[in-house]
């Protein structure tokens, strides 16, 4: 019987990397299913639509398909309508369309199916905002990943700068404190912990404490 392990948590607490790491270390198949609320985005902001021009982006899922697949290296990757969109998705411009998207009843449809097919055959482990709470209520494991405003601000001001993104913290943590809003007053599946989930704040862990953190209550509870 396959294994699911559901980690939520705020934008910026370091749910994909760490996720990614550890199903690594646990031979899971891990599963990012924000890249697909920002691949949706993606679509529909290189359609010209607004980010909260619901109709429209409605409009378009019919002629959207993503997936998500492995490249010659190895690395998980994600399609829209077959192109390797990985790179494009991590811009902040798809990480405020993939919070507006995600409020979006149709579009969390479209994805929800596909998302619980990939843990029916498999041991993975999901992230997103709510995975425990929605889409695998009956996950073995589930843990709320959280860090500070603050903290996630600086983490992801850092990523920025590293990949050549230009930008000021002060601008960072504004767009992290507006999309922790966002998620956790949306009328559909808003941020929040499950009733029995397991919360793991990584204020004070660099990553490799943040790992082991995750390891531990993940072997613990096994």
């Amino acid at each position: 019987m396959s294994i699911a392990i559901a980690i939520d948590g705020p934008a910026g607490a370091g749910k994909s990397t760490l996720s990614k790491a550890v199903a690594k270390e646990l031979s899971f198949i891990y599963v990012d299913t924000g890249a697909l609320y920002r691949t949706i985005g993606l679509a529909a902001a290189r359609k010209g639509i607004d980010k909260n021009d619901k109709e429209n982006i409605v409009k378009i899922l019919d002629e959207i398909e993503v997936k998500l697949a492995f490249n010659d290296e190895g690395t998980q990757i994600v399609l829209l309508n077959g192109e390797d969109v990985s790179g494009y998705i991590r811009t902040p411009e798809a990480s405020m369309y993939a919070s507006s998207v995600s409020a979006i009843p149709e579009v969390r449809a479209f994805l929800l199916d596909l998302q619980r097919n990939m843990a029916k055959n498999d041991n993975v482990i999901m992230d997103g905002r709510d995975i425990g709470t929605v889409v695998l209520p009956d996950a073995k494991i589930k843990i709320f990943l959280t860090a500070s405003p603050e903290t996630r601000a600086m983490r992801r001001y850092k990523e920025n700068l590293e990949k050549g993104i230009e930008c000021n913290y002060d601008d960072v943590l504004k767009d992290v404190n507006e999309r922790d809003y966002n998620d956790s007053h949306r009328d559909i599946a808003p941020l929040k912990p499950a009733e029995d989930s397991i919360t793991v704040d990584t204020s004070d862990y660099d990553f490799e404490g943040s790992k082991n953190a995750l390891l531990k209550v993940i072997k613990e509870n096994m």
